[in-house]
């Protein structure tokens, strides 16, 4: 079977690393797979080596200067569509809002749902809900949401994790550089939490004033400027000092996490929560937001707060007294979710949607 994977970025987000890893293991699986995206700011690979069973096309997608964000999607999904190609695929995947808006017919992934005001972002947002013909949610959560909200039947596949990868990390430098610390990935952003992360690490520093807060991550398209600005004064108003360490080497960030006291996950909108899965394997403490997705896959593994008093309070449970069961828990829920049953699962959807759709995604 060969197999189109699209996805928006060579950088470390998310969605990225999920379309890499289940590119590498249908691959192992025997498909025929390739990754098509757009390479920014001149890069021709991925942010880390790719399987050489992986067959990668970047379409290069040069800056402009003045262009904002809605004129940047808009700009994506027009050289995406032109440069890729579709012939000889059985299946093509988007895997985010613009790939699904370039592509054409295909199967797509909603990681999360977001909601935007910018009409053309709107748009863009509602085309890749509709007209792909089949879709895929990591969590049973955000398949309810599409159902609900548009009558659409999607296929819950979970998320696999590198999780030998994090529980062999070696921490101690980050713990030498940095002492006792709360680890955030995923850099400085609204749906990310930050402002809560900064409100409840104060209060956290009220008891345990040596603990710092180190935020990875952050490559983003859109525009976050103005959050950064009311991020940086409420830090100086609260007199939390964060780390900001912006996208870290791959090789680099098992170790970062598995040297936290504890993972701060606070989002306001997730799909999954891979970056919480990998802390979980790594052995880490995770203190994530109340979340129904979030209650979903990490219950028995993590501790829930909805408002930073209460996460202030989670954090010092899960540094002052954390709870060796739940560590065990967190591991062997990490350890359950691997790449290899995603790409079996994926591999299963994809041979139901081509004998139902003869021509597969074409």
């Amino acid at each position: 079977m060969r197999i189109a994977l699209t996805t928006y970025s060579t950088k470390p987000r998310g969605g990225v690393v999920h379309t890499l890893a289940l590119a590498e293991a249908l691959a192992a699986a025997g498909a025929e797979v390739s990754v098509w995206t757009l390479g920014r700011g001149g890069d021709r690979a991925f942010f880390r080596p790719v399987d050489p069973r992986v067959d990668v096309r970047v379409v290069e997608f040069a800056a402009r200067d003045g262009e904002d964000v809605g004129e940047r999607i808009v700009r994506s999904i027009e050289v995406l569509h032109a440069g890729f190609d579709p012939a000889g695929y059985d299946v093509v995947h988007a895997q985010d809002c613009i790939s699904a808006n370039a592509v054409g017919r295909c199967v797509r992934t909603v990681h999360h749902l977001d909601t935007f005001t910018t009409p053309q972002l709107a748009a863009c947002h509602e085309r890749a809900i509709v007209e792909p013909f089949a879709h895929v949610c990591v969590s049973g959560a955000v398949a309810r949401e599409l159902a609900d909200g548009w009558g659409i039947s999607a296929t819950v596949i979970p998320n696999g994790v590198d999780a030998a990868r994090f529980a062999r990390a070696d921490p101690g430098r980050w713990r030498d550089r940095f002492g006792r610390y709360v680890v955030a990935v995923g850099g400085i952003e609204p749906r990310k939490g930050s402002l809560d992360l900064l409100r409840a690490l104060a209060l956290l520093r009220e008891e345990l004033p040596d603990v710092r807060l180190v935020i990875a991550g952050g490559e983003t398209l859109f525009d976050h400027r103005d959050y950064r600005v009311r991020f940086d004064r409420l830090a100086g108003e609260l007199g939390v000092d964060p780390v900001v360490l912006g996208v870290v080497d791959e090789e680099e960030l098992p170790g970062l996490v598995a040297g936290a006291a504890a993972m701060g996950f606070l989002s306001t909108k997730e799909g999954f929560g891979l970056a919480a899965m990998e802390a979980l394997a790594a052995g880490v403490p995770l203190v994530t937001r109340e979340l129904p997705v979030l209650r979903e896959v990490f219950d028995g593994a993590a501790l829930f707060a909805a408002e930073p008093p209460g996460m202030a309070q989670a954090f010092r449970s899960a540094i002052g007294t954390p709870d060796p069961d739940r560590v065990v828990r967190g591991r062997e829920l990490a350890a359950r979710h691997t790449w290899t049953a995603a790409a079996r699962t994926h591999l299963e959807l994809y041979r139901r949607l081509t004998d139902t759709h003869p021509g597969g995604s074409r």
